[in-house]
């Protein structure tokens, strides 16, 4: 049963006709999704303030319409670790897409490609490395045109086997690498259904969580989760092991996000993890201007966490990053209408993206600036 009490309907074969925006994926999506998999991507931490800010703190920012640009020449691409991309709207890693969708990350890796976007995938996926990067060739061949993929990482209890993750995607051909930082410690885990599972992990040690368990002396502190959680070392030792691009995923402050870049990461990602690792925590479009100027300008930042609107990415921009991620939306579109949702939903915002820019007066990225912006209640 869906989260609505309905059985669970199959995904369309084509993009339904009435939807105009992200929410609309949203709303459809319900009528795709098991109840128990709509309720874990759906949730945040606690009592899901953050997941509430990240809207709220975009929608405080206000822009600023120019009149009459000069958009002769106007365009939406961007340069990122080397790279030229269409848009600068990527897919952030989502873990076990195949609770959404048969072909799981198969259809959003062909999404990307055709809509020529980054991909970063889940150390959580349910295809393997390598397969993902097949996918991603073989819609390159057929379609003339694509995007890099990059690989996130979540660092596992023994080095040994992030190390081999990261030596199957530089083999597979991922482009960078993303560290994730601000999910190390987690609670219990989600019982995955028959036939889901992280198949990149099969056979590793399994990542400890923290214990429910009252008769235990210890919750987090004095236990096997704190004791392997990985430090900034870990970056140093992650940093000397690949060429590859090193990005950092969930930084909050400018402290840590000057300490990042000075250990050896090539750019950052600006997230509180769509608020569901901790209530309460800042947005990073709050904390954005400040790691900007924190870090040099050649470093790219990227944010996620809220983003829902073309002119979401607007103001991120302006407010200093080089580009966005979104996480939930691609999960609804994938349930909605499989890959063709996907590429439909990056279109969207796209769109959005191209009107917002237009009406600010700003024909490349490189134009959208802080004079754009009017803040309230900020």
């Amino acid at each position: 049963m869906n989260a609505l009490g309905e059985p669970v309907r199959p995904a369309w074969q084509r993009v339904p006709a009435d939807i105009m925006s992200l929410s609309d994926y949203e709303r459809h999506a319900l009528h795709h999704v098991e109840r128990a998999s709509w309720a874990h991507i759906a949730c945040g931490a606690d009592q899901e303030l953050s997941v509430a800010h990240n809207r709220a703190a975009f929608d405080a920012i206000r822009l600023v319409p120019e009149p009459l640009p000069d958009l002769s020449d106007a365009h939406t691409r961007v340069d990122l670790l080397g790279k030229t991309l269409r848009s600068p709207v990527l897919l952030a890693p989502v873990a076990y897409q195949r609770l959404m969708h048969p072909d799981g990350e198969l259809a959003t890796v062909r999404a990307a490609m055709a809509m020529q976007t980054a991909m970063m995938v889940s150390t959580l996926a349910t295809h393997t490395i390598e397969d993902i990067a097949q996918a991603a060739e073989a819609a390159r061949r057929e379609l003339g045109r694509g995007a890099p993929l990059y690989f996130q990482l979540y660092s596992q209890p023994e080095r040994s086997t992030s190390l081999n993750l990261v030596r199957r995607a530089e083999t597979a051909g991922y482009e960078a690498v993303v560290w994730t930082v601000d999910a190390n410690i987690k609670r219990s885990r989600f019982p995955l259904p028959p036939g889901v599972e992280a198949i990149n992990l099969r056979g590793s040690q399994q990542q400890p969580t923290q214990t429910s368990d009252l008769t235990s002396e210890h919750i987090l502190f004095g236990t096997p989760l704190a004791h392997q959680a990985p430090g900034w070392d870990e970056l140093v030792w992650l940093r000397a092991q690949t060429r590859l691009p090193l990005v950092v995923k969930g930084i909050l402050s400018a402290s840590a996000a000057k300490r990042a870049v000075e250990l050896g990461a090539d750019a950052i990602v600006v997230s509180n993890h769509g608020g569901r690792v901790l209530d309460g925590v800042v947005s990073p479009i709050d904390v954005l201007p400040a790691i900007r100027a924190a870090v040099p300008a050649s470093i790219p930042l990227i944010v996620d966490s809220g983003v829902r609107l073309g002119t979401d990415v607007v103001k991120a921009i302006a407010f200093g990053a080089t580009a966005v991620m979104v996480g939930r939306p691609q999960l609804h579109a994938l349930a909605t209408a499989g890959m063709l949702g996907v590429a439909h939903m990056l279109h969207l915002l796209r769109s959005e993206l191209e009107l917002a820019m237009a009406q600010t007066g700003c024909a490349t990225l490189s134009q959208i600036s802080p004079t754009l912006l009017a803040c309230t209640d900020r």
